[in-house]
């Protein structure tokens, strides 16, 4: 079922059109299937009981999105052991794994939506246009309940990095 989007995504200021329905704060997280940098299979329910936060860009080489994914990796060791940063794009796993070596990313899981666009259609992240991900932020909670949602309006801009992580930690100190 498909819900009415409530905003317009654009990338470079022009309009995309967003495949899957929108995600919105308090639906159940969709599972999807992704890969690992080593080919595996890795889905949402495989972090079941942990909070995660996932976020979503076009591709790991471009200036935004290497920022992003810095950003949530330099803040991830921050969160402790509970918490997953997991960053879903479409580049090539290898491509990632290359990433990841030179940017000296730890902290984050780098997952590729290439083969079958899995997790762009189940959060109306898939960029019809370009077969990309539109630069978006989930955070899901440990019973897979999303608790943040965030779709980027202009992809080439960056993510409210504070309110993703103050979403996170909310659910933490819940927790304690």
């Amino acid at each position: 079922m498909s819900k009415e989007r409530s905003g317009v995504v654009t990338f470079a200021g022009n309009p995309v059109t967003l495949v899957g329905s929108e995600i919105r704060v308090g639906d159940k997280a969709p599972n999807f299937e992704v890969l690992a940098n080593d080919l595996s299979k890795v889905t949402l329910e495989d972090s079941t009981g942990k909070v995660r936060l996932i976020s979503c860009v076009p591709s790991l080489d471009t200036g935004v999105c290497d920022a992003q994914t810095r950003e949530f990796n330099e803040t991830a060791s921050k969160l402790g052991n509970d918490v997953e940063v997991l960053t879903i794009s479409v580049d090539l796993p290898f491509a990632q794994s290359r990433w990841c070596g030179a940017a000296g990313i730890e902290g984050v899981q780098t997952l590729s939506d290439h083969y079958n666009m899995s997790f762009g259609t189940a959060y109306g992240t898939y960029m019809k246009e370009h077969r990309l991900e539109c630069r978006a932020v989930f955070v899901v909670d440990e019973k897979n309940i999303v608790k943040y949602v965030e779709y980027v309006p202009e992809i080439t801009d960056h993510p409210n990095y504070e309110a993703a992580l103050e979403a996170v930690k909310s659910i933490i100190k819940v927790k304690k």
